[in-house]
């Protein structure tokens, strides 16, 4: 197979692509009348104006003082889609009306325009920002956060490589000064990882219909900084050596979620046992069958993610499978 054609992506002299196809988009609304469970609008991010970076801000209808906040990172393999794409937008409207949360959705810089560590800078300036907006709440910071925002109880969460750059940015700020937010957990939904040894899954799913394996390969090879291969520390979560090891056992709780029909089950299975061993506290959900980012569309998955999630951030017991 024609892994640019599968991807819709046409290779340009530059090194950027086109993308040949692009999902539909959802607006920002706060229109009461709007069909939407929740509210939304944009937000730009105080950022070097050439990167585009904004978050889409969800707010529950109705909503009470202080809700959790989760910080929301977009799926595609660090190359497509976007906080506007309908399946996202639709997720995060879903997850702030029934988990009852401020969800912030990042809009992050995208490969190969701009390689990773571009999209982990993009987070920790979407934290540095929400630092800001805690350190102001009486002043001009955005009212729904200042009105609606318990600082002190934030999560992560990401969705395949959004899952990816919540482990990074979460490394990152372990040795950055957050106060006064604080964040309790990570969401690790489906996490986009990989490594030079292929695993059983990965090799069951040259065909896949959603991440066949060349597909993933030319991902990886768009998105990791030039000369890398796979078996850098942004793509293989086990290399980075002893001080990375030691940072993972400083993380705040996680939930590693996955599916087994899912090509990269065994490298999320891995992942969990990883930071299990390197002393994380980890909590994990992996269901039988399904694919990568199923709960996009398939609304059963959809409501049983938005119930752990509810479950994870409420402190409720969330059932452990491995």
């Amino acid at each position: 197979m024609d892994p640019y054609e599968f991807l819709k992506l046409s290779p340009n002299p530059d090194g950027s692509v086109t993308r040949l196809s692009w999902p539909p988009s959802a607006p920002a609304t706060a229109d009461p009348d709007s069909p939407d469970p929740a509210l939304s609008k944009d937000v730009t991010l105080p950022l070097d104006p050439n990167h585009s970076t904004f978050v889409r801000i969800f707010l529950p209808r109705a909503a009470p003082a202080r809700l959790p906040v989760i910080l929301y990172f977009h799926g595609g393999g660090f190359v497509l889609f976007s906080a506007t794409s309908r399946m996202f937008h639709d997720s995060c409207c879903r997850t702030a009306s029934l988990v009852g949360a401020v969800v912030v959705s990042v809009e992050y810089r995208l490969a190969p325009e701009h390689r990773l560590p571009a999209a982990y800078d993009d987070a920790m300036a979407a934290l540095a920002w929400l630092r800001s907006q805690a350190l102001d709440p009486a002043g001009g910071g955005e009212p729904w956060l200042r009105e609606h925002a318990d600082f002190e109880r934030c999560y992560l969460m990401g969705s395949s490589a959004g899952a990816n750059i919540v482990y990074h940015a979460a490394l990152r700020s372990l040795d950055v000064d957050l106060a006064p937010v604080k964040i309790r957990g990570l969401i690790l939904n489906q996490p986009y990882f990989g490594g030079i040894q292929r695993t059983e899954s990965e090799l069951r799913s040259d065909n896949d219909r959603i991440l066949p394996l060349p597909a993933n390969d030319l991902m990886w090879s768009l998105a990791l900084p030039e000369g890398a291969d796979r078996s850098h520390e942004y793509c293989d979560p086990t290399a980075g050596g002893a001080a990375g090891q030691a940072k993972a056992g400083r993380l705040p709780r996680c939930l590693v979620r996955g599916h087994g029909g899912d090509p990269l089950v065994d490298r999320q299975k891995g992942f969990a046992k990883m930071l299990e061993a390197r002393g994380a506290h980890v909590t994990t959900g992996f269901a039988e069958g399904g694919w990568h980012g199923v709960e996009l569309v398939d609304p059963a998955k959809a409501q049983v993610l938005v119930e752990t999630i509810r479950d994870f951030v409420n402190g409720d017991s969330v059932k452990s499978t491995m």
